[in-house]
């Protein structure tokens, strides 16, 4: 068969077992919002069925026709955070959302996916010159730059991290200087820095973090209330539907932190199994992109990577959050948390990997034909 089935498994289940945790996870806050337990379960699964057919679709669409557009998918992406600051709704102090009737979509999340199509696109035509000129570098990091603006006045500092560690890498493997990185990295460490301190609400998350214990009713209650789910679910877990921290203890239990959820309810062995699958998903995005550029498929190979470097770095950025390795900084666990746009945006990724992994095998197999 020609697509990669070992992928496709283990996206299915991975988005099974977060239809399952977001049911399980939900269940008190969908109580106490509407009266209706199953809520969000009801709605990631008709986000679920929504992001099967949207995938059904892109995977009848050649990564050519990716190719020629992203440019225009980076523009949406910019007007729609534009359009998100206007229009869009608060929620916890942060406006990243747009309201569409009954369902609301976040733009941060085309913005990841929009960029990767076009920096991979930029390296697809201008290899040479990132490789050999820095303004051939700096072209797409200013493009990233415009990005992270617009989504620091959400303000939005995790997705401006993802994207800013997920370009550096990209161009990393398009054979860009070290001394480029050096510099850039740098900077970025700097900026950083000055944005955690012009917010006291960030400078609590990082102190918070070194020890959340001393302030477990303020600014570590979150944190310490994670921790608590991890020590509670041991080896085994305490069962599915057993959790005490999704009681409205835990915030933001079925999103940001159903990690700590997973923890509870099947213990660190659930959480092995979890980490495990979505290690793979990366390693094997990562196999596919080095495959397509071995043929010369340049876009489907830098996007590949790209995804598999995204992927793994929100996974880590969200689990070291949940354990307290990291701030929090409001990412989604990769194909597992609530949330619809996420899911769709994710969604479409892993088909673009399984539709990359096609015409591979495709140029492949007509190979062997001809010889």
């Amino acid at each position: 068969m020609l697509y990669d089935r070992t992928l496709l498994w283990l996206t299915l289940g991975l988005t099974i077992i977060g239809l399952i945790m977001v049911t399980s996870a939900s269940i008190a806050v969908s109580q106490r919002l509407v009266e209706d337990p199953l809520l969000f379960a009801k709605r990631d699964a008709l986000y679920l069925l929504l992001s099967l057919g949207v995938s059904r679709i892109t995977l009848c669409i050649p990564m050519s026709v990716w190719q020629r557009f992203s440019g225009s998918m980076l523009l949406m992406a910019i007007a729609l955070l534009f359009l998100v600051l206007v229009t869009g709704n608060s929620i916890n102090g942060a406006i990243r959302w747009i309201s569409l009737g009954p369902v609301s979509i976040q733009p941060a999340e085309l913005s990841k996916l929009s960029l990767f199509c076009y920096l991979s696109n930029y390296l697809a035509r201008k290899v040479h010159e990132v490789r050999n000129y820095f303004w051939g570098f700096l072209k797409p990091m200013g493009v990233m730059l415009i990005l992270a603006v617009l989504l620091l006045a959400q303000p939005d500092l995790g997705t401006v991290v993802v994207l800013f560690i997920t370009t550096l890498s990209v161009l990393f493997l398009g054979g860009a200087k070290v001394w480029q990185f050096v510099a850039i990295i740098s900077s970025g460490i700097v900026a950083i820095s000055i944005l955690i301190l012009s917010e006291p609400y960030r400078i609590r998350r990082i102190i918070s973090v070194w020890n959340p214990w001393s302030d477990p009713f303020g600014s570590g209650y979150q944190l310490t209330q994670s921790l608590m789910a991890f020590a509670r679910g041991e080896f085994l877990g305490q069962g599915l539907g057993n959790s005490i921290q999704k009681l409205e203890y835990l915030p933001e239990a079925h999103t940001d932190f159903i990690f700590s959820i997973i923890g509870e309810e099947l213990g660190y062995l659930g959480v092995f199994i979890g980490l495990i699958m979505l290690f793979f998903v990366s390693f094997r995005a990562m196999l596919i992109g080095r495959d397509a550029l071995k043929i010369n498929q340049c876009f489907s190979g830098f996007l590949a990577c790209a995804i598999g470097v995204w992927f793994s770095l929100q996974t880590l950025v969200n689990v070291g959050a949940t354990a307290g390795v990291l701030p929090t900084k409001g990412l989604t666990l990769p194909l597992i948390s609530y949330g619809g746009s996420s899911l769709l945006i994710m969604s479409t990724a892993i088909v673009f990997l399984l539709r990359i992994d096609y015409e591979i095998r495709l140029t492949k197999t007509q190979a062997l034909k001809r010889g």
